[in-house]
């Protein structure tokens, strides 16, 4: 049997030499744990920054409602306005009424005298006779005077003297016919006194 060559080796004495930072202390560069810039202060909460997120979102969403609402109100007027224009304005002014009416019997006679041949206008006016004071006229016109007062009613129309309207105002022109005459009358309202005959009267 043959031994094996066998040669103890020895470990070298000479330990390596220690890195260069061996004996520096960790500092935020050689140290195993990362920093910021600028470090944090110890009196701010790290969680500031979504609560100022937070409150920018709140602000932006009240100003978009704001706005929202400050469009929706100024809206509203224009809508207003268009549906004024719509509707159509009502007239306040009311129908002049006439100053006299004609009966049925009082249309049918002045229709007749219409159909002449010659036919004209009939003017109703006052004059000063009698016995009370004022007595009514009816004459034939050619043509309307400046400043007579037309009434028409059912076909018909006569005029009304300007000096006499204050008199027979509101009255009623109505044709009688009896054994002696047959005649137009007016039944006035305003007559304070009358003659006997009854051709002639007086207002107050």
């Amino acid at each position: 049997m043959t031994e094996s060559a066998h040669r103890p080796q020895t470990l070298d004495s000479e330990m390596p030499p220690p890195p260069k930072n061996s004996g520096v202390p960790e500092t935020s560069i050689s140290g195993s744990s990362q920093q910021t810039w600028p470090p944090t202060s110890p009196w701010q909460r790290k969680d500031s920054s979504p609560s100022v997120a937070l409150g920018e979102a709140e602000a932006q969403k009240s100003k978009a409602t704001a706005g929202a609402t400050s469009t929706s109100q100024t809206a509203k007027p224009s809508i207003t306005l268009e549906t004024a224009a719509a509707k159509p304005k009502k007239s306040k002014l009311r129908p002049r009424k006439a100053p006299i009416k004609l009966s049925a019997k009082a249309v049918e006679q002045l229709k007749e005298l219409f159909e002449q041949p010659e036919s004209k206008l009939i003017r109703i006016g006052v004059k000063n006779r009698g016995c009370s004071g004022l007595a009514y006229h009816l004459e034939y016109v050619d043509k309307p005077g400046v400043f007579d007062e037309t009434v028409e009613q059912d076909g018909v129309k006569v005029l009304i003297d300007s000096k006499a309207l204050f008199s027979i105002i509101g009255s009623e022109m109505d044709w009688l016919e009896d054994k002696l005459s047959a005649r137009f009358i007016f039944k006035n309202p305003n007559i304070t006194e009358q003659c006997g005959c009854g051709e002639s009267f007086s207002i107050s």
